[in-house]
Order: structure tokens, then C-alpha cells, then sequence
């Protein structure tokens, strides 16, 4: 890291837990959590800066009472099978019960061609799981979709661990949960026992989740599992951990907590692009997750060579 590189700025300001998705369309589509965590909104453009500056489309907005009336949390936009899916989390109130939030896991989904005019259906994603859960991603390999979340393991300490199953549609798990890691080092607890955030990227014959750990706040960083491609995805033995975080804050350089992140790729489709969210300071007044300035930063990334995510630093483009 050299201060003399440019510091990076961010792409789209007051936008927490970023999700890009580059469709067949040739458009780039955003999806992020609101700072009042009332809605969903997309944008899209031809062009990963253009969506900086693109039409915000309300969705979806929350009922005044419900199930899912409170903190929409984390959206994802998927394309499956012709079917355009939002996942995301929702709680009935802000109450908390045993410690956690309430939050259980919805999808919309519009078989629209453009989804930012689409008719959006909802559905309730049971996990199987009757406990918190958020933060449902979704990948395909080798012709089966799987589902990919953070849930709190009824029997585990801990507020959320990451687990995966295999869907039959876009808003229906196939089979039983499996837990592929909880928070255990050091990095992964401050504050929160927290494994959470799953993104999914493929290259080099391995299968990368990338995840978020501990307090939203400056401590908040990245951690990795990988898999051969060959591998029992459903296996827990199939995967490897790093026991060091591989993205975190840049204390030199001001920016914090640099985690939720997503993968997209540049407009040539030949550079990786690493998309997530930080802030610039550490001093935050009461809870982090009242504070609307984590902002939506993105960065290309390498690979070394032996084919392991190289994201550098979060404060350099």
C-alpha cells in the first residue's frame, strides 16, 4: 500500500451491504440496503460507474405491519431459470428477542424482462430453521442452484453462522440446512460472534465464499472458505477456511470496516471487481447500524499465483 496511490472514493454514498449483478443484457444491476431500511430500490446501467448516477426505482416498499414491516435488511438481485429473484431479510418490529433481531428471509420474484418494471411476487424462504436469519445469496454449479445464508444455530453460541442447501425454485429449499462455519478466531467475535454476508465467486477450478465478521463498526472485515470444484458442496469437509481475515480496515489511510461485499466483473468482463461497503470514520454516535454513512465502494482485484483472491487494501482502487 503506498500513499501516493489515490484514495478510493466511493461509488454510491449511504448505501450499505452492496449488491452488483452483471445480466446477459449487458447491464449492470444495483441492489443495497436504505438508510431508513424501508424498501427496496434498483438502479441499472450499461456501466458500473453509471450507476452512480442512475434512476433510483422503488420496488417494493414495507407494509406498516407484518411479519416483514421493519429493517429490510441486505437485497440481492439473482436471475434464475428466467425468473428474476430479490432475496433479502425483514422483521415485524425492532424488539429484540434473546439478544437478536427478528429477522426472517423473503424473495420478490417477476418473470418481467426489466425488473425495474416488473410485478413483484413475495414469498416467505424457510431455512428450515426457525431462528435469525438474513443475508441469502444464491450461486449455480454444475447445473444445481444453492442457497447461501446466515442464520443463529439454535444450539451454537453466537449470533449468526453460515450454512447452505440446495433450492429446487427461487424461493424453495430442497433439503437440510448445512452449517458450513461459525465464528471462531479472534477476528471473527469482536463485539459480535458474527459469520454473516456470504458472496460467491468461481475461478481457478475452486469455489470462493468470501463472508463478513464481527461488530458492523471499524471491526467489521472479510473472511474466505474455498472448495475444489470437484468437490461435496454440501460437505462441510469439503471446505477450507483461512484463519486470518483477507480484507479490513485501513487505519493509514481512514477507510473502516470494509466487509457485505459482493463480485462483479469490468465491462470487458476481464478484470474481477470486488464490491462493498466502509466507512471513513470510527467514531459513531449509539448503534452502528443507525449510522447511514457506510457507503458502496468497488475495487478491482488479482489473483495470486496459486489461485487465491488477492483484495489488497480497501483504501486503494
Amino acid at each position: 500500500m503506498s500513499e501516493s496511490c489515490p484514495l478510493i472514493q466511493p461509488l454510491i454514498e449511504q448505501r450499505a451491504d452492496p449488491y452488483i449483478y452483471r445480466h446477459s443484457d449487458n447491464h449492470y444491476y444495483f441492489i443495497a440496503s436504505v438508510p431508513e431500511y424501508d424498501r427496496l430500490e434498483l438502479r441499472r446501467a450499461t456501466t458500473l460507474a453509471g450507476l452512480a448516477t442512475a434512476e433510483q426505482v422503488t420496488v417494493w416498499r414495507k407494509p406498516d405491519s407484518g411479519p416483514y414491516s421493519d429493517l429490510i435488511w441486505a437485497p440481492e438481485i439473482h436471475y434464475i431459470d428466467g425468473t428474476w429473484a430479490i432475496y433479502f431479510a425483514a422483521a415485524p418490529s425492532r424488539e429484540i428477542e434473546d439478544d437478536l433481531f427478528q429477522h426472517r428471509m423473503y424473495a420478490l420474484t417477476t418473470s418481467a424482462a426489466n425488473p425495474l418494471e416488473g410485478e413483484w411476487t413475495l414469498s416467505h424462504v424457510d431455512s428450515g430453521i426457525d431462528t435469525f436469519c438474513l443475508d441469502a445469496t444464491c450461486f449455480e454449479h454444475r447445473g444445481q442452484h444453492y442457497y447461501l445464508w446466515a442464520q443463529k444455530g439454535p444450539d451454537i453460541p453466537g449470533n449468526s453462522n453460515l450454512y447452505i442447501a440446495p433450492l429446487t425454485s427461487p424461493t424453495t429449499i430442497g433439503g437440510e440446512p448445512v452449517c458450513l462455519t461459525v465464528p471462531e478466531y479472534d477476528w471473527e467475535t469482536i463485539g459480535f460472534a458474527v459469520n454473516e454476508g456470504p458472496a460467491v465467486i468461481k475461478r481457478h477450478g475452486r469455489i470462493f465464499i468470501s463472508y463478513s465478521a464481527s461488530a458492523t463498526n471499524h471491526n467489521y472485515c472479510m473472511g474466505l472458505l474455498y472448495a475444489d470444484e470437484h468437490a461435496d458442496l454440501l460437505d462441510p469437509h469439503s471446505w477450507t477456511k483461512s484463519p486470518e481475515p483477507v480484507f479490513q480496515s485501513c487505519y493509514q489511510r481512514g477507510i473502516y470496516g470494509p466487509g457485505h461485499n459482493s463480485f462483479t466483473v469490468s465491462e470487458d468482463g476481464q478484470q474481477d471487481i470486488l464490491v462493498f461497503h466502509a466507512r471513513t470514520y470510527t467514531e459513531i454516535d449509539g448503534d452502528p447500524l443507525w449510522d447511514p454513512n457506510r457507503h458502496t465502494y468497488i475495487k478491482a482485484f488479482g489473483w495470486s499465483d496459486d489461485g487465491m483472491p488477492v483484495f489488497g487494501s480497501p483504501a486503494e482502487p
